[in-house]
């Protein structure tokens, strides 16, 4: 007589490491655990990067990855005038910046130390050294940059802000540098992945500033801007 096969039954302990096991998985590894994978697998904040190096630094997880969104076009009016005095100083902010780049710094007379007339600036994004002539003719060889630019911003963000804020952010130090005219002239309205400094050791420190921007004012970023950064990023110390 063939000899009959006993059922095998799983024991009520067995069976409670098993759920316990797998109710742990998921918490860990789910959808719902540590938020680091999203649904299709896009890290929370920005795309998935597919090479390992390009993997997104903590500070930049907050970072809103997303393309252009605003639906009436740029004007630099929306902004405000240009170079207003915020901080009540008694100086706009353009020369502001200028006190606070240049070098050498020498003042217009009749301008209670806050007019520059001279100075001497090391630009960081040439790493060129650049002097400073107040004049009609001479101006512009250093320029005031938006390390976010205006246009971009109001394409990420900007365009649902109130004026005061959009007039803050014109004139906030954080977003602002003294730099190489041409340099800024080239620069224009571009996001990190249609141009970077000329001088490549300040690369790092470009895109930790234009992250730093987007972050403190809840801007978004283009996907291939945020992708440029991490390829930056990937490189620093």
């Amino acid at each position: 007589m063939p000899r009959r096969r006993r059922s095998r039954r799983i024991s009520l302990p067995v069976m409670l490491v098993v759920v316990i096991a797998v109710a742990m998985w998921v918490y860990v590894y789910g959808p719902e655990g540590d938020g680091s994978l999203a649904a299709g697998g896009a890290a929370t904040g920005g795309p998935a990067a597919s090479d390992p190096a390009l993997a997104p630094d903590p500070d930049l997880a907050g970072l809103v990855v997303a393309p252009p969104s605003s639906a009436s076009p740029y004007d630099r009016d929306l902004f405000g005038e240009a170079w207003l005095d915020v901080d009540g100083n008694g100086c706009d902010t353009r020369n502001d910046v200028l006190i606070r780049d240049l070098a050498d710094v020498r003042f217009r007379a009749d301008s209670a130390d806050c007019i520059v007339r001279t100075g001497t600036l090391t630009d960081p994004y040439t790493n060129t050294v650049i002097s400073f002539v107040r004049g009609p003719d001479t101006s512009e060889a250093v320029q005031i940059d938006h390390v976010v630019p205006l246009s971009y911003a109001w394409q990420h963000g900007a365009s649902e802000w109130p004026d005061d804020v959009r007039e803050a952010f014109a004139n906030d130090p954080a977003n602002l540098s003294a730099v190489d005219g041409p340099a800024n002239q080239s620069k224009s309205d571009s996001g990190p992945a249609e141009w970077m400094p000329p001088a490549a050791d300040y690369a790092c420190t470009y895109v930790d500033r234009f992250a730093d921007v987007l972050l403190s004012y809840g801007l978004t970023i283009a996907p291939e801007d945020y992708d440029a950064v991490l390829r930056v990023e990937a490189g620093c110390p």
